[in-house]
């Protein structure tokens, strides 16, 4: 018995492990295009949907998922090797989120890690598909781990317009600090650079840009005209300085240049001087917000009413703010005010001075979307619906000599008696996404309603009636899709961002005359009096184009600023002021007397 038990050992010792068998690869040939077709999806397709940007963000991740379905399920490897391969890049993905940068953590790890990580260890084990030993396993796991940690060296700022990410070496100096260290440079010098008092009144007074896209929030500079030919006589650089993050625009006064931006844990209202560049002042909010998509720093841009600067931050404060020395008026909380959270993207709203209120779009529920403050004290005037989602401002528009308070949200236009915020008109256009544009008024009673992928742009009629407001729709143009670049009108043309690439639409019908100019998510100001558009490209270079119907022409191009831009240039007098998320910077423009521009006949 004794040996009997000893030969069953023997036999038992001398079974072969189990085979293995060469892994099943054509799952990962198609798996991985379509990872890599879900990444470029809104850059391939010109007219989708406007949630396709979710391919791009949350598509690659999905297919890591399928994949490592595949690994467990349908790859023949054995089951030892299964479990041991999904468990290292679950443990990878896990220590990767923990000691990954802050500005990394959760879109970085879906956008960017995930899909990085598994494509590599897919890809490994497609090349070593044929080795019939757990080797295989072992070399695609540490493939996959030093793939998932490589983005542990790196830090984000968030995306781009085509949803790259903006990213820098994890202990390089951010352009946040190096505006930090600028401005405390030029504090320690101790040099006061405020204008003369009675000065700085007299400009405000008379503010030539005091509001997003101008007194008429239409992006049209008036009054200069400038020499075009940027060959011959292009942009001189006055100043360029570091600036914290934002992508607020500038309000322009005499000598005053203000905007806003982030600097550590404060949001700020900046003063700076037109001339060079130097502070004149600043107001500090402790407030910071930082999105994985959209960045760091507050968005919308001040707006100047007198003395009296009144600024959005992005977490939901608006304050009333000195123009002359920055100190505070009022604050309010308009998260507590309209009962709601921090919009996925922040509170964008760029404030409206209608009489003696100041009016911004809240997103509240109910009657709590739009809320008009007094200007003075900022004690709730009024109250109105809007739609859920928008990261748009209230403008004023005139329909029928008689102005009116208009907005677009998710569900369409917005229209308010400025007197007490009876919603007079709701033109009901439900976009599937947000709106971050500005109506366009044209002639007398037209006004262009545009909006981004999947719905297009739309020009309708109102008209008025005993102050009651009805509306005839004029065409819908799917040839023109902007998603938060504003457009410009100008003698029957429109020009702006059909997604990315830029072109021309005929007002009369909507039908596209050319399309052509990638800039990028860039934004356009009109140069009316130079019959010129000068566009910020989403890469900070500045073009100079031809605002020409037949053609697509450039007339010349300049560096512009260093950084991501989703800033509007501003134009006023002879200076171009342009800005991004690092740096802002003026330009002397050569003007010219409206009789010599070539272009007229």
């Amino acid at each position: 018995m004794e040996n009997l038990e000893n030969t069953d050992e023997i036999a038992a010792s001398s079974t072969p492990p189990q085979r293995l068998r060469p892994l099943r690869a054509w799952p990962l040939l198609i798996g991985l295009p379509v990872m890599l077709v879900l990444r470029y999806l809104p850059q391939i397709v010109s007219d989708g949907p406007s949630m396709l940007w979710a391919s791009a963000a949350f598509g690659p991740a999905l297919c890591s998922i399928v994949l490592l379905l595949w690994w467990c399920f349908a790859s023949r490897a054995s089951w030892q090797e299964k479990v041991g391969g999904l468990l290292a890049i679950i443990a990878g993905v896990v220590l990767t989120a923990v000691l990954m940068d802050p500005t990394m953590r959760g879109i970085g790890i879906i956008v960017m890690a995930l899909p990085l990580g598994v494509a590599a260890f897919a890809i490994t084990l497609g090349i070593v598909r044929n080795w019939l030993d757990r080797k295989r396993t072992l070399v695609a796991v540490i493939a996959g781990l030093l793939a998932l940690l490589s983005t542990t060296l790196l830090k984000s700022d968030g995306v781009w317009g085509n949803f790259a990410m903006g990213l820098q070496w994890r202990w390089s100096p951010s352009a946040e600090q190096r505006a930090i260290d600028f401005a405390e440079s030029r504090q320690s010098d101790g040099v006061d650079v405020s204008p003369d008092r009675q000065r700085m009144e007299d400009a405000l007074a008379s503010a030539e840009w005091p509001s997003f896209r101008g007194a008429r929030r239409d992006g049209v500079q008036r009054g200069t005209a400038i020499d075009r030919d940027w060959n011959a006589n292009p942009p001189q650089e006055v100043w360029r300085i570091p600036i914290g993050p934002a992508w607020s625009s500038f309000v322009v006064a005499g000598d005053l240049l203000i905007t806003q931006e982030q600097r550590g844990d404060d949001e700020m209202v900046v003063c700076y001087l037109t001339i060079d560049g130097s502070e004149v002042w600043t107001h500090r909010l402790s407030s910071r917000f930082f999105e994985p998509l959209g960045g760091l720093g507050p968005r919308a841009t001040p707006t100047l009413s007198g003395e009296t600067v009144f600024a959005m931050g992005a977490e939901g404060f608006l304050v009333a703010v000195n123009a002359l020395d920055g100190t505070l008026k009022w604050k309010v909380d308009v998260r507590e005010l309209a009962n709601r959270g921090i919009p996925m993207w922040g509170f964008s709203s760029s404030p409206v001075v209608s009489g003696d209120n100041v009016v911004i779009y809240a997103g509240g529920k109910d009657d709590l979307g739009v809320l008009a403050l007094d200007a003075n004290t900022g004690e709730v005037r009024w109250t109105a619906p809007c739609g859920p989602d928008s990261y748009a401002s209230v403008q004023e528009i005139v329909i029928g000599d008689r102005p009116w308070l208009s907005i677009l949200s998710n569900k369409g236009m917005h229209v308010y008696d400025p007197a007490d915020g009876r919603e007079t008109l709701m033109y009901p256009w439900n976009h599937d996404g947000y709106r971050a544009l500005q109506p366009q008024v044209i002639a007398e009673n037209q006004v262009l309603v545009p909006t981004g992928m999947g719905t297009g742009t739309r020009l309708i009629e109102i008209f008025d009636k005993d102050n009651e407001l009805t509306t005839n729709e004029i065409w819908t143009s799917r040839r023109l899709k902007p998603d938060f670049n504003d457009c410009v009108i100008h003698e029957g043309y429109i020009y702006g961002f059909d997604d990315s690439i830029f072109t021309c639409i005929d007002l009369s019908d909507g039908e596209a005359m050319w399309k052509r100019g990638r800039y990028g998510k860039g934004q356009v100001l009109l140069l009316a009096d130079s019959n010129a558009l000068i566009v910020q490209c989403e890469t900070g270079e500045v073009v100079l184009l031809d605002a020409d119907a037949k053609q697509h022409h450039e007339l010349g191009r300049i560096d512009g600023v260093a950084g991501k831009s989703w800033n509007h240039p501003v134009v006023v007098g002879d200076r171009l002021y342009v800005r991004s998320s690092e740096e802002a910077a003026c330009y002397k423009l050569k003007t010219i007397p409206n009789d010599d521009l070539a272009w007229q006949p």
